[in-house]
């Protein structure tokens, strides 16, 4: 309960967001903001086991408590449930939106654990790795929430991946403060275990990391300006949800 139901539901209420606005059928918004909720909190188990985590939202992380061997199995479990969720859809295309961007953030994980670890890595290196590890089910989510046309698609999916892009830099600034009490889980590990982020890639860092958030997110609105209901919807959302929680990861 405490995985699944306390954390922020950024992901899927980004699909609300912009589904109510665009008229998208209400089961379907059911259907993906679980399935892209479910797939992140999957992601966030397996997470907890790589990298020894012991808080996860401000409680014992799944492993902690039942092993290392019922992590990865109810990982797993999570993922297929969430998959199988979409099966149901009216919108056919958001299965595959699904498994392609999962695999992207398995493919990224994979090369900051096996390929970058232990090395500070260069600033575009980082960007690359938040723009999969994070950005994907961001894109996910942005595409869910489209009216369907297949331009506003294109221009929600790569919005989405600058969204997350930002949203995991700002979070690599929170796991170096050691803030804890205001993240909900523990913190430093990014450190411990030699992981490229943005406070270990310092060639070619932009000198304020802060207006380079900032510029990705505006990048972000830029593109999907042409249409005025997901244009005001996805301002409603950033302003609401993530720009509040941006400010205090980089003031933390």
């Amino acid at each position: 309960r405490n995985l699944l139901g306390s954390g922020k539901m950024l992901r899927s209420k980004l699909v609300q967001y912009l589904g109510l606005a665009n008229g998208v059928e209400a089961q379907t918004l059911v259907h993906a903001g679980a399935a892209v909720d479910i797939i992140h909190a999957a992601s966030l188990v397996h997470d907890d086991v790589i990298d020894g985590g012991l808080i996860r939202r401000g409680a014992p992380t799944f492993w902690h408590k039942h092993g290392t061997n019922g992590a990865i199995l109810f990982g797993d479990l999570l993922m297929f449930r969430a998959l199988a969720l979409l099966t149901e859809s009216a919108r056919t295309d958001l299965l595959e939106e699904l498994i392609n961007m999962t695999g992207e953030v398995c493919r990224s994980e994979a090369e900051q654990e096996l390929i970058l670890r232990g090395d500070p890595g260069n600033w575009q290196e980082c960007v690359q790795i938040a723009r999969f590890k994070t950005g994907s089910l961001f894109a996910f989510a942005a595409v869910a929430g489209s009216s369907g046309n297949a331009e506003e698609i294109i221009a929600l999916r790569e919005a989405g991946f600058m969204l997350g892009t930002a949203y995991q830099l700002a979070d690599d600034i929170l796991d170096a403060s050691g803030n804890e009490a205001l993240s909900g889980k523990t913190l430093g590990r990014d450190a411990q275990r030699g992981k490229t982020t943005a406070m270990t890639s310092k060639q070619d860092a932009p000198d304020d990391p802060v207006a380079y958030l900032n510029d990705l997110l505006q990048q972000a609105e830029d593109l999907v300006m042409p249409w005025p209901n997901t244009h005001q919807a996805w301002l409603q959302y950033i302003d609401e949800q993530i720009t509040p929680v941006i400010k205090k990861f980089i003031q933390a």
